[in-house]
């Protein structure tokens, strides 16, 4: 049985996905397989009105949905230190649901300190243990860029684990 997971790190500027193909065990011999479909990010001009990069958001990730064809989609939950940019990615945030929700996706959320958890086994890892357990998860030969790409696929491995 193969499930394909989108992990979606939400932002108005930047928002980083990463999707992941799993594949279970086929007996007590055959390990459960994770490899990388695809990771990247969807960026918005930075002096584009609001409405505007939203639309470029909902557009493309219509694009990636209909692409990677999830059947589960994992999203970072609102966790923020910078009140300035909260209601940014949270409108950010509001559209990725609305797509998602178009799609009918079943979703997954997470805060960073369970995908910290769920990946190093450490709640308070810093992000650079984080892309390296990524790399070794995925047998990936680098650390996937940009930053917001490997959050993407830290989400997808952290619902992988989950499930």
């Amino acid at each position: 049985m193969e499930k394909r997971i989108l992990g979606i790190d939400p932002g108005l500027a930047t928002l980083g996905f990463g999707a992941v193909l799993c594949k279970a065990s086929q007996g007590r011999d055959q390990p459960e397989v994770v490899v990388t479909l695809d990771f990247g990010v969807i960026q918005t001009p930075a002096h584009t009105q609001v409405g505007d990069r939203l639309c470029i958001i909902h557009d493309d990730l219509h694009s990636l949905l209909e692409q990677v064809q999830p059947d589960l989609v994992a999203i970072e939950k609102l966790f923020f230190y910078k009140m300035g940019n909260t209601i940014a990615v949270a409108q950010a945030r509001g559209v990725v649901m609305l797509v998602l929700a178009q799609y009918r996706v079943p979703i997954v959320e997470f805060t960073p300190a369970q995908v910290k958890q769920a990946l190093t086994g450490y709640g308070n890892a810093d992000k650079k243990e984080v892309q390296e357990a990524v790399a070794r998860e995925l047998n990936l030969a680098a650390i996937p860029r940009p930053d917001d790409a490997a959050d993407g696929l830290a989400l997808a491995l952290a619902a992988w684990f989950q499930s």
